[in-house]
Formats: structure tokens, C-alpha cells, sequence
């Protein structure tokens, strides 16, 4: 079986920068696609980004468009999200996911997920 585990989370003020780490464990083929989703309070998880593991393409939700960054580092089996430029709207709980299918950005297109990490951002 695959496990997730985000960290990174935390407390900032709206303008500042955070990032996210997701460590993944099992078998590769299981996280051809790797991708970051939120669910704020009183809301449904909703896509953020999403990045091809073997070839590096990424696609992003137009809300973080030119803030956030995705990336992974394959020797190290680790996905990330650089944050930056925060707004108390980002404050949200954030997941990390994997799928066996190609940059993909529906959640029932991925099979497996973290336990999701909180971003608090301040006004």
C-alpha cells in the first residue's frame, strides 16, 4: 500500500510564505501523478496542483496561478508546494494525493491520500 504524510504547515500573515512537504512510501507506479488539494472550513476539498512524476509537467488552479510552485525530488520520494504571497483565503487544510493516472485534477482520480496538514493565514 502507498502512504502520504504532509508537514510543513503552520501560522503565517497574509503576504508571507510557507512550504509544504509530502513524503510518499511504496510502490511507484501508484503515484504516476502527484497532487496538492485543500478543503477550508465549510467547503469541499477542491484541486490546487498536480505534477507528473516521471516528466515534471504541472497544471495549477487559476486561485494560485503565480503563487504556489509544485515539485518533487525523486531521490528523495518528496513532494512540495512553495506557497507564497499567502491571503487568508489559502487557509485551509492541505492534502497530498497520488494517482495512477496523468496529471490529474478530479479527487476521484486519485487513490490515495495524507492525512492533510493545516495553513492558517492571518489578515
Amino acid at each position: 500500500q502507498v502512504q502520504l504524510v504532509e508537514s510543513g504547515g503552520g501560522l503565517v500573515q497574509a503576504g508571507g510564505s510557507l512550504r509544504l512537504s509530502c513524503t510518499a512510501s511504496g510502490r511507484t507506479f501508484t503515484k504516476n501523478t502527484l497532487g496538492w488539494f485543500r478543503q477550508a472550513p465549510g467547503k469541499e476539498r477542491e484541486f490546487v496542483a498536480t505534477i507528473s512524476w516521471n516528466y515534471g509537467s504541472t497544471i495549477y488552479a487559476d486561485s494560485v496561478k503565480g503563487r504556489f510552485t509544485i515539485s518533487r525530488d525523486i531521490a528523495k520520494n518528496t513532494l512540495y508546494l512553495q506557497m507564497n504571497t499567502l491571503k487568508p483565503e489559502d487557509t485551509a487544510v492541505y492534502y497530498c494525493a497520488a494517482s495512477a493516472m496523468y496529471l490529474r485534477r478530479r479527487l476521484r482520480d486519485y487513490d490515495y491520500w495524507g492525512q492533510g496538514t493545516q495553513v492558517t493565514v492571518s489578515s
